[in-house]
C-alpha cells in the first residue's frame, strides 16, 4: 500500500502523544493539551469541559480565557453553547457565537472578545464526559477538516480520561470509577446483596488510541473485520429455520460488509488513531445518534451496530468474554440486559443482579424470581459505572444499588443484612407451626415456583405445595420448543420432588411480555391486553395438548393439578377444560397410567370473570387470583410503567372490597379459592386478604415466614373490623390503619 502524506491530525495526535508520555499530573497534561491544540489549530482559546456530576460541567484547564476561571466556571447540562453540545451531544460550529441560541455569557472567562466558537463532545460509547472547544476573535465558520479533526483530539481525550490521565483536584478531576455512586434503578424482585461486581460483558479497555503507522493499523483492521464477517456467516448458517434470528444476522451482515462504515474507521486511521480508537469513534457517534432519534426501528438497528461494534473491538484487543477475570466469590451480575437461558448459566451462584435494562416481567425477571436472586432493572448507567470486581450492594426492597458505597453507607447497609437474618432465625422456629391466627382461623400458605431449583425451598421454607409452577420458563429458555418426552420428565421431577404436597401446574402462558425465542413476535399496540396466555394456547391448539399430554404422563397416577392462565370469560374455560379431557381420553386409549385424581382449575387475572355467572364457580375446581395482572386491569394501571405502577395502593378499599366480593362468590359457590401474586407474600397485604377471607395464599419461598409470623400475632376478626371502620371512615386505603394494629399487636 502506497504511503500515504502525514495529516495534520496525526501531527496533532503525535505531539499530544509526546505531551502525555511525560510525568506532569493531570491538570499540568490538560494545560499542555489546551495549548498545544490552539497552536496548532491556530486559534486563540482552547477549553476543556469535564462532569463534576451528572448535571453540571466544569472548566478544568483552558488556553486563553482567564485562568482564574479555571475550576471555577461550572453550568448545568444544557446551558450555554457548551451545556448543549454535552446534552445533545452534537457539534456546535458557529461564526458568531454571542448571537447563537442559547449563548450564556460568563464575565469571569473573559471570552466576550472572541466570536467564532466550535465545540465537541467529549464522548465514549454512549457516555458523555465532557466538551472541548476552541475559540477565535476572527468571525469565521471552522471548515469541515477542522471540525473532524477536534472529533479525533476528542475521542483520545475520552480514552485518556478513562484511563485515568487526567486525575487532579476536585470532582471534575477524580479518578473515574472510583468515587462511590448510588443508582436508582425499579425492583423486579425483592431480597437485599451484598458482592462483588461480574459484568456480563466486561468494558473494552483502549490503551492506544494513538498509532503511529496507518498502514498497520488499516491492516489489522481489515483482518478483524474479515474475521466477524466469517463470525456472522457462521451464526447465519446455524440459524437456518429460525427466521427472526436470520433477520437479525442478515443485519449485522450488511452493517459487517458496510463500505461506508469501512471508508470512515480507515479515513480515521490515517488521522492519527489506533483501529480500535476508529472503531469506537464510530461507535460513539451512533450511540449519540442513536440517542437523539424517536423512530423505534433507527434505534434498533443502530443497536445492531452498537453490538457489532464490540464484537469487532473484542477481535481487535483479545478482550473477549474470557479476559483472564475470574469470577468473585460472592457475584453480583451487572449487565445491559441478560436473557433467561444466559442467566440460567449462571445459576443460583449469584448473589444479585443490576440491569441497565429490562422490565420487571421480562424473562429474567421470571428467572431472577424463580431462582430468588435480588434484581434492579432500569439502573441507568450502571454497565458505564461499574468496572469487575467493584464493591456493590443491590437493595431490591428499595430498588436501590450502592456501586463502591462508603464505610457508613456499608455498615447501614449490613446491618439491613443482619436484621433480615436474624428475622429468618426467628422464622426457621416456626416453620413446621400452621399459620394459624389468634382467632383460630388457619390460612395455608404455599409457594411459587419455576425451576426444578425451586423444589428444595418447598421443605425449608414452610411452605405446605406449590402455589404456582411456571411452565413457560422451560419454554423461554430454549431456541427451539421442548418435546413432549423432556416436558413429561421435568414434571415427573418436580412431582417426585414435591411428594405428598400439591403441586398446582400453570399452563403456558406466553404473549405480553414473555414471547418465545423460536415464536414469530405479534406487533401489538397494547400486548397485555393482547394476544397470551390462554389465548394463544386455544388459537393454537397443538402445544397445549403437548403440555396436557406430558402432564398426565408425568403424574403416572399421581394426583395431577391443572390451572389455565387469563380466563377472561366461562367459554375459554369451557374450551380449555374440553382439551384436557380430550388429552385423558388419548392417554387412556394408549394404555397410559391417568391421574388418581384430576383438578382444573382457573387464574382469576380479568375483572370480567369476577362477574361472570355462577356456572363459571361451579364448574372450575379451583379460582386463584392472579393479583399482578388483576390489580394492573383493575386500576388501568400497567404495571411496566413505573409512573403508574405505584401510584395505586393494593389495600386501596375499591380494590379491597371488589377482592372481598371474589371471597363471598367463591363462597357461595363452595369454590377454593387462593391469592398468589408479589403482594400475597407482603405481610401486611397477607393479612389483610387474610382478613377479608382468603384462606389460602401463594408467595415466593423467602415470604412464607413473615407472613407466617405476622398472621399467628393477629387476631383476623379484628383486623376485619379494622378494615371495615377505615373504610367507613372515607379513608381511600386501609394501610395505616391495620398498620397501626400491627405495630400495637407488636408491643403486647
Amino acid at each position: 500500500m502506497a504511503e500515504r502524506l502525514e495529516t495534520e491530525s496525526r501531527k496533532l495526535l503525535g505531539r499530544l502523544r509526546d505531551a502525555m508520555a511525560g510525568e506532569d499530573a493531570g491538570q499540568a497534561r490538560l494545560n499542555k493539551i489546551t495549548h498545544l491544540i490552539a497552536t496548532s489549530m491556530g486559534c486563540e482559546v482552547c477549553s476543556i469541559y469535564l462532569f463534576r456530576d451528572d448535571e453540571t460541567l466544569e472548566l478544568c484547564a483552558t488556553e486563553g480565557l482567564n485562568p482564574g476561571a479555571v475550576h471555577e466556571t461550572r453550568m448545568r447540562l444544557g446551558e450555554g453553547l457548551v451545556g448543549r453540545v454535552a446534552k445533545q451531544r452534537i457539534v456546535i460550529n458557529t461564526p458568531n457565537a454571542p448571537q447563537a441560541r442559547g449563548f450564556r455569557y460568563m464575565p469571569e472567562t473573559g471570552e466576550e472578545i472572541f466570536s467564532s466558537f466550535l465545540g465537541v463532545p467529549i464522548q465514549r460509547i454512549g457516555e458523555s464526559l465532557g466538551v472541548l472547544v476552541v475559540q477565535s476573535k476572527t468571525a469565521r465558520e471552522y471548515s469541515a477538516d477542522e471540525v473532524y479533526a477536534l472529533e479525533v483530539v476528542a475521542m483520545v481525550l475520552a480514552e485518556m480520561t478513562e484511563l485515568g490521565a487526567f486525575v487532579g483536584e476536585g470532582a471534575a478531576m477524580s479518578a473515574r470509577h472510583s468515587q462511590p455512586v448510588l443508582l436508582r434503578g425499579i425492583v423486579a424482585q425483592e431480597g437485599v446483596a451484598e458482592g462483588h461486581v461480574w459484568l456480563h460483558e466486561p468494558r473494552v479497555v483502549v490503551s492506544n488510541p494513538i498509532a503511529d503507522d496507518p498502514v498497520k493499523e488499516e491492516e489489522r483492521l481489515v483482518e478483524a473485520v474479515d474475521h466477524l464477517r466469517v463470525g456472522v456467516d457462521q451464526m447465519l448458517s446455524m440459524a437456518v429455520g429460525d427466521k427472526d434470528q436470520q433477520q437479525v444476522l442478515e443485519t449485522y451482515r450488511m452493517f459487517a460488509n458496510s463500505k461506508g462504515w469501512m471508508r470512515r474507521m480507515v479515513d480515521d486511521i490515517q488521522s492519527g488513531l489506533s483501529a480500535e480508537a476508529a472503531v469506537e469513534k464510530e461507535q460513539s457517534l451512533a450511540r449519540a445518534r442513536m440517542s437523539q432519534s424517536n423512530d423505534a426501528y433507527l434505534r434498533e438497528r443502530l443497536s445492531d451496530l452498537d453490538d457489532l461494534s464490540n464484537r469487532l473491538l473484542r477481535i481487535l484487543t483479545g478482550q473477549g468474554s474470557d479476559t483472564g477475570a475470574e469470577m468473585p466469590a460472592d457475584p453480583i451480575l451487572v449487565a445491559r440486559n441478560i436473557g433467561p437461558a444466559e442467566l440460567l448459566e449462571y445459576g443460583r451462584g449469584l448473589k444479585g443482579i443490576v440491569l441497565e435494562n429490562g422490565s420487571v416481567g421480562s424473562h429474567a425477571a421470571i428467572v431472577a424470581r424463580a431462582l430468588a436472586i435480588p434484581l434492579v432493572v432500569h439502573a441507568n448507567r450502571v454497565t458505564n459505572d461499574a468496572l469487575n470486581g467493584d464493591h456493590i450492594m443491590v437493595d431490591g426492597e428499595q430498588g436501590i444499588v450502592h456501586l463502591r458505597p462508603d464505610d457508613s453507607v456499608a455498615t447501614a447497609f449490613r446491618d439491613k443484612i443482619a436484621m433480615q437474618a436474624a428475622a429468618q432465625e426467628r422464622y426457621s422456629s416456626i416453620i413446621n407451626e400452621p399459620a394459624q391466627a389468634l382467632c383460630g382461623s388457619v390460612v395455608s400458605l404455599h409457594m411459587n415456583a419455576g425451576l426444578m431449583a425451586d423444589l428444595p425451598s418447598l421443605g425449608g421454607s414452610g411452605a405446605e405445595g406449590v402455589g404456582l409452577f411456571r411452565t413457560e420458563l422451560q419454554f423461554l429458555v430454549r431456541n427451539k420448543m421442548p418435546r413432549r418426552s423432556e416436558l413429561s420428565a421435568l414434571y415427573a421431577r418436580v412431582l417426585d420432588a414435591a411428594g405428598d404436597k400439591r403441586v398446582v401446574f400453570r399452563t403456558l402462558d406466553i404473549g405480553s411480555d414473555k414471547v418465545l425465542p423460536y415464536m414469530k413476535p405479534n406487533d401489538e399496540p397494547n400486548p397485555a391486553l393482547g394476544w397470551r396466555a390462554i389465548r394463544v394456547g386455544l388459537d393454537k391448539p397443538g402445544v397445549m395438548r403437548m403440555q396436557l399430554q406430558a402432564l398426565i404422563r408425568a403424574a403416572n397416577g399421581r394426583p395431577l393439578t391443572v390451572m389455565f392462565p387469563f380466563i377472561a370469560q366461562l367459554e375459554e374455560f369451557r374450551a380449555a377444560r374440553r382439551e384436557v379431557d380430550k388429552a385423558m381420553a388419548r392417554e387412556e386409549k394408549l394404555g397410559h397410567r391417568l391421574p388418581a385424581k384430576l383438578e382444573v382449575g382457573a387464574m382469576l387475572e380479568t375483572p370480567s370473570l369476577a362477574y361472570a355467572s355462577r356456572a363459571l364457580f361451579e364448574e372450575v375446581e379451583f379460582l386463584s387470583v392472579g393479583g399482578n395482572d388483576l390489580k394492573q386491569f383493575f386500576f388501568a394501571a400497567d404495571r411496566e410503567n413505573e409512573r403508574v405502577r405505584r401510584r395505586y395502593d393494593t389495600l386501596n378499599v375499591s380494590f379491597l372490597s371488589f377482592l372481598e366480593r371474589i371471597v363471598e362468590r367463591c363462597t357461595e359457590s363452595n369454590t377454593p379459592l387462593s391469592f398468589c401474586g408479589e403482594d400475597a407474600g407482603r405481610p401486611v397485604e397477607a393479612l389483610c386478604f387474610a382478613a377479608i377471607g382468603f384462606r389460602s395464599l401463594s408467595m415466593r419461598p423467602a415470604s412464607i415466614g413473615p407472613v407466617k409470623s405476622l398472621l399467628r400475632r393477629c387476631n383476623l376478626d379484628e383486623v376485619r373490623d379494622v378494615i371495615a371502620q377505615a373504610t367507613d371512615r372515607g379513608e381511600m386505603s386501609v394501610r395505616a390503619a391495620v398498620m397501626d394494629y400491627v405495630r400495637g399487636q407488636h408491643h403486647t
